[in-house]
Parts: structure tokens; C-alpha cells; sequence
């Protein structure tokens, strides 16, 4: 589950969510991200990102190297003991200026914290990974997302389906709640936050203080690197969600029903219904660019 910037299958989703104290960066939350991708569309396309970060930069961003299996060890791990999920509830509901354009995988990221920031940045997208912006998607971000670090991850055709997964670490808005960006729309335009969408994937937590004999150990590769090793944990627990459409939304636990394994506490958070002040009348509108 994802959004992407113009008309794209995903499938076989996993999001992995995990909190720990960093020895250097301290109290920190980990995401992980990977799908399987098909882009429809007749050129380049991308996929966004909504981060519930104090702050990010492109040192955010952790390289898994040789490890490209990371994610899929620690499904591995959970497969046996996890139930499946048909279901969810639904809860209710300083770097502003700058875009940051790096390339990461086989993705050229564009990360700002405005998103209507973006199409000034697009011309330093390679033209073969430089998707159109659709200014009502961007919109859609500003309005319901204010602060947060929007990555843009763009790709080509070619490398569709040979990407890595997505892992990096930050400073979490929330520290006691783990949340995981899940809105889905594959279309380009703003998600429907209405209707229900369908559902495959696995969701995956992690963290530090886990007690004794929770969860499940993963069996990392005995050459990973240190760096890498650090920010994953030595157990995780997870659910697959796959049976029935839900509703659209984030996927949101709380640490202290984590910590207890609840995780039928799992909830789908929609966007807070914020909306920005306009400066004048032509603000929010326009065609694709």
C-alpha cells in the first residue's frame, strides 16, 4: 500500500515499524519498506511518503547494502506464529524551505517538509526518473499533513521491480506511538478517504525493550554490517493483513500494547483533517505538471 504519482500497481507490501535508543542518536523510531511495483504509466512515476519525523535529511536514509532481505527475514520469522488480520478499527482523527534531491537505490528522493516545494526541485531528477506532479496530490499533503517530511521516491520503468527495501531512522513526532504510512492510492490523484482499499501485505514491529521471550528472533546474516545491525532488532512480532479491504489510512500501535503483544490494538489512523490558509485564489488548483 502506497501513493504513487501517476497509475502503478503494488503488492506484497511490508511494513516493518521499530523504537530504540540509538547509542548515537538516542530515542529513535525505524521504518522499513518494501513492495513489489508495476508501473503503468507511460513514463516515469514515484511513489510518496508521509514521515512522522521532527526532521529528516538524506543521513536519514539507511543503505542495506548486501542485506536486501532484511524485511523478508523477519516476516520469515513471524509467518509461523502470526494470525491473520481481517481487520482494523479507525481511530479519529525549521527545514521548511528546503528540498533535498538524492539518489538512494535505484530511487532519485526528492524530501521536504513543504510539498508544494517539490516541482521547483523536479528539474534535478534525472529525466529518466522525473514523474509529473500533481499539484492536487501535493495539495493533498500540504492540507493534511503540515510539518511532516514528504519523501518523493522516483523511479524509471526499468527498475520498477528491482528495488531494495527502504529503511531509515528519525526522531519521531509521537514516540510513544508507531506509526506506519499506509494511505494507498495508485491512480495519481488524491487518496479516497472515504471508500475502503484492498489489502496485502505485512505489518511488523520491532523494539529495545521487549522482555524476555517476546516475539520472534530474526536470523540476520553473520556479515552484516555493524552499522546496519544497530538500528534492527533481535525480535520482532507482526500480523498479515490480506482478507479484507480497510479502511484507508495509517497504521498506528501504541509502544505500551506493543510491549504487552496486542497487536489487536493495531489501528487505521486517517489524516487529521487540517487545512492551510490559501494566500489567494489561484492557490491549489492546476493541471499536472
Amino acid at each position: 500500500m502506497c501513493v504513487s504519482m501517476d497509475q502503478a500497481e503494488f503488492s506484497g507490501t511490508t511494513l516493518y515499524a521499530g523504537r530504540l535508543r540509538h547509542d548515537t542518536h538516542g530515542l529513535i523510531h525505524v521504518l522499513g519498506y518494501q513492495n513489489t511495483a508495476v508501473n503503468l504509466a507511460d513514463g516515469p512515476n514515484a511513489m510518496l511518503l508521509h514521515l512522522p519525523a521532527r526532521r529528516m535529511s538524506r543521513a536519514n536514509f539507511i543503505p542495506v547494502g548486501r542485506s536486501s532481505d532484511v524485511l523478508s527475514r523477519m516476516v520469515d520469522a513471524v509467518r509461523p506464529v502470526a494470525g491473520t488480520r481481517s481487520g482494523v478499527a479507525l481511530m479519529g482523527s525549521d527545514d521548511s524551505g528546503r528540498v533535498e534531491v538524492f539518489d538512494h537505490d535505484i530511487y532519485t528522493v526528492l524530501l521536504a517538509t513543504d510539498p508544494t516545494l517539490l516541482h521547483a526541485a523536479l528539474a534535478q531528477v534525472p529525466p529518466h526518473r522525473r514523474p509529473r506532479l500533481n499539484p492536487l496530490l501535493l495539495e493533498f499533503y500540504a492540507d493534511h499533513y503540515p510539518g511532516y517530511p514528504i519523501a518523493v521516491c522516483c523511479f524509471d520503468n526499468a527498475a520498477a521491480e528491482q528495488a531494495k527495501p527502504l529503511l531509515m531512522w528519525y526522531e519521531p513526532m509521537y514516540p510513544n506511538r508507531l506509526t506506519l504510512p499506509a494511505l494507498d492510492c495508485h491512480t495519481g490523484e488524491p487518496p479516497d478517504l472515504k471508500g475502503k482499499v484492498p489489502a496485502d501485505h505485512w505489518v511488523l514491529y520491532g523494539t529495545d525493550e521487549a522482555p524476555d521471550g517476546w516475539g520472534e528472533p530474526v536470523s540476520y546474516p553473520p556479515r552484516m554490517r555493524h552499522e546496519l545491525r544497530g538500528f534492527l532488532p533481535d525480535t520482532v512480532m507482526g500480523a498479515y493483513f490480506g482478507e479484507r479491504p480497510l479502511l484507508n489510512g495509517d497504521f498506528v500501535l501504541t509502544h505500551k500494547d506493543l510491549l504487552a503483544g496486542r497487536l489487536n490494538r493495531i489501528r487505521r489512523l486517517p489524516p487529521p483533517h487540517v487545512h492551510r490558509k490559501r494566500s489567494g485564489p489561484g492557490s491549489g488548483g492546476g493541471a499536472h505538471g
